[in-house]
């Protein structure tokens, strides 16, 4: 009975799916040239007041600066990633303060942006080059298998609060876009290689060339090989794993106004676990998309990607996902200085479960479709001070049918430095196959079973923000929020008071509040700071006629603060040196103990075409934990390794 309730509580933690369509937002409209956005090898060179007028794409899926986006983002450049040393990109998340990420062990991470979090987060959307990935047997988001060279990481855009309006389902707390340099900004060739105690190894390459004046092409593959972690009695817990990936980026400039893309990558690894067979992890996609300049004011892009993935896990189940997404989008500017935004796209998945004597989803066999549609309208009031944008999504799943998923957002620019900005957003996290169809164990009678009548989590979403550089060398901002949630997942006794069996049903509600700051002061030519800070508090209850006493403890592992500060030194002989300090709150229903970790490194550009560096991790404790009940809980060590970088 032990072991059925642990694992279906496991897989219920933080688990659930409905992300739907959602098209690229990664090339800009009317055919543009990627140039509209730095590159970011030259990002380290611009000043403050030129680093907020970077453009992002993922608030209204066209670009816009940075400074007057009315939304609580952050963007971790290539050269933020490169220089806390993050090898993953889950390390190159801890960079944004508005997120909350625990490492859970050597391979799993926690991570997710205003509450909720868990191994998997079912509030958080996240794309990489436009490609929602997660899993839809119950909306996780694997991170260890989230992977691509570091190095050819462009940016990474946060967003804190729904997206739901342009993204849909799951962006109902943030939204996370990963998006990849172009094919024309990788040219030549990169090796890199290094090793050391936790990251035991790791080597990559890429190579980038042109076919004709139209095209750029560029491959690459890497791999690492990383220790195991620790047991709070010290001892060394089975979960090393290594993994492999390559792939590929092709650019077509077929003409003035076409952009034509294809990219694709390939993964396999291995994950060891105690007393069985090695988890093992594989998959691969193929991603198109055209881009077309109708008119000066006008242009579209459509998109399309099929995604496999394949999980073996022995002894508790396996699973065969396969993906294929369709998006179409369409931006105008027409008169009265509205700027429209509109779209829709199908998906369709079909996945494959091997159910074990443990746990089943039945039936094992599903293929679901999704349909949606968009529209978004930014328009000035009081001429340019003021701007107003009111659109909408509207959704189509197979367990609950239509859903509407409405926001507004009102940005003032107050001076040419200051900006306030406020939302009001609905969102709605659908229905998963863990929600409705699982089962421990597999045949009746049921200790855990799927609810038949679960319906769509919705989150009512107010929020306030303030942007400012009040001087040229300080940038601040503020995001203040409050959301109201209901129908939260539940797990509710049938023959109440008697603790099984237990159903999945939408028996909780629930308020969170708080705020985000955010802090930048280039003090010299040489010697930048950041800083974050993020307070939290998150309220869930049973409603009347629940009998689900967890009060959302299996949903929510959250602290109720974090702060964060770097600083980055440019020093003499082609020296860098960047220490990124940490404070992280306590989660109080895991009772993992609050802490202070410090992260360093140490690079030497030796050459202009040869890069060392040196790196250590968690520099502050032999050991920490971050993440999980003390039952099952793993401690993460302090590690260092050694980087190469050759580019010529």
């Amino acid at each position: 009975m032990k072991v059925f309730t642990a694992l279906g509580l496991l897989l219920l933690a933080g688990h659930a799916f409905g992300a739907p369509s959602a098209a690229a937002a990664l090339e800009p409209p009317f055919g543009q040239p990627p140039a509209t956005v730095q590159h970011p090898n030259d990002l380290k060179k611009l000043s403050l007041d030129e680093l907020q007028e970077v453009e992002v794409t993922s608030v209204s899926r066209r670009p816009e600066k940075l400074l007057e986006t009315a939304s609580a983002i952050q963007v971790i450049t290539a050269d933020d990633i490169r220089r806390a040393g993050a090898t993953s990109v889950p390390e190159a998340l801890r960079l944004a303060s508005n997120l909350q990420v625990a490492q859970v062990d050597s391979r799993s991470w926690a991570i997710s942006a205003r509450g909720f979090n868990g191994t998997s987060a079912n509030k958080l959307l996240v794309l990489i080059d436009g490609r929602v990935v997660y899993t839809p047997l119950h909306a996780a988001v694997f991170w260890e298998v989230q992977d691509t060279l570091v190095e050819d990481i462009d940016r990474i855009e946060v967003i804190s609060g729904p997206g739901a309006t342009l993204w849909g389902a799951n962006a109902v707390n943030g939204v996370i876009n990963i998006i990849t340099k172009t094919a024309a900004d990788t040219q030549g060739m990169l090796v890199t290689g290094g090793g050391g105690s936790e990251l035991q190894g790791l080597g990559g390459f890429r190579y980038g060339g042109t076919i004709g004046d139209r095209v750029h092409v560029r491959g690459y593959g890497k791999y690492f090989d990383r220790d195991n972690s620790e047991s709070p009695d010290r001892t060394q817990a089975t979960n090393a794993w290594n993994m492999g990936q390559g792939g590929f980026r092709l650019e077509w400039d077929a003409s003035s106004g076409d952009r034509v893309t294809v990219q694709g990558d390939a993964y396999d690894g291995r994950i060891a676990q105690p007393a069985l067979s090695h988890i093992a992890v594989s998959g691969s996609n193929v991603l198109g998309r055209w881009s077309h300049t109708l008119s000066r004011n006008s242009g579209f892009t459509l998109q399309m990607y099929a995604d496999r993935t394949h999980r073996n896990m022995p002894g508790t189940f396996g699973e065969d996902v396969n993906i294929y997404d369709a998006d179409f989008e369409h931006h105008v500017r027409v008169p009265g200085r509205h700027d429209i935004v509109w779209g829709f796209g199908y998906r369709v998945n079909h996945d494959d479960v091997a159910n074990s004597a443990l746990l089943a989803f039945l039936p094992a066999q599903v293929t679901q479709q999704w349909f949606d549609g968009f529209v978004q309208d930014e328009m000035p009031l009081a001429g340019d001070r003021l701007h107003l944008t009111l659109g909408t999504k509207i959704e189509h799943n197979d367990y609950t049918g239509i859903e509407v998923e409405p926001g507004g957002r009102l940005g003032w620019t107050l001076t040419e430095r200051q900006m306030l900005w406020g939302a009001i957003s609905r969102a709605v996290r659908t229905p998963s196959r863990v929600d409705r169809e699982f089962f421990a164990p597999p045949s009746a009678p049921f200790l855990l079973a799927g609810g038949p009548g679960f319906v769509s989590e919705e989150v009512l979403a107010y929020e306030l923000g303030y942007r400012s550089r009040p001087h040229e060398r300080l940038s601040l901002a503020v995001a203040t929020f409050y959301n109201d949630y209901d129908n939260l997942r539940s797990i509710e006794r049938v023959n109440f008071p008697a603790p099984f069996p237990v159903v999945i049903a939408n028996g909780l509600s629930g308020t969170s509040y708080g705020a985000e700051l955010t802090a930048e002061y280039r003090a010299s030519d040489w010697w930048r700071l950041r800083s974050g800070y993020t307070e939290l508090r998150l309220h869930i209850r049973p409603k009347p006629g629940s009998t689900d006493q967890t009060f959302g403890s299996s949903e929510s592992h959250d602290p109720n603060h974090l702060w964060f500060l770097r600083q980055s030194l440019d020093l003499r002989a082609h020296l860098q040196l960047d220490f990124g300090f940490r404070h992280v709150g306590r989660i109080a229903n895991q009772a993992v103990p609050a802490y202070n970790e410090l992260d360093g490194r140490l690079g030497w550009q030796a050459t202009k075409t040869l890069e060392w560096s040196i790196v250590g991790q968690n520099l502050l404790h032999d050991h920490h934990a971050e993440f999980g009940a003390p039952a099952a809980r793993k401690e993460i060590e302090r590690g260092a390794y050694v980087k190469l970088a050759w580019r010529f």
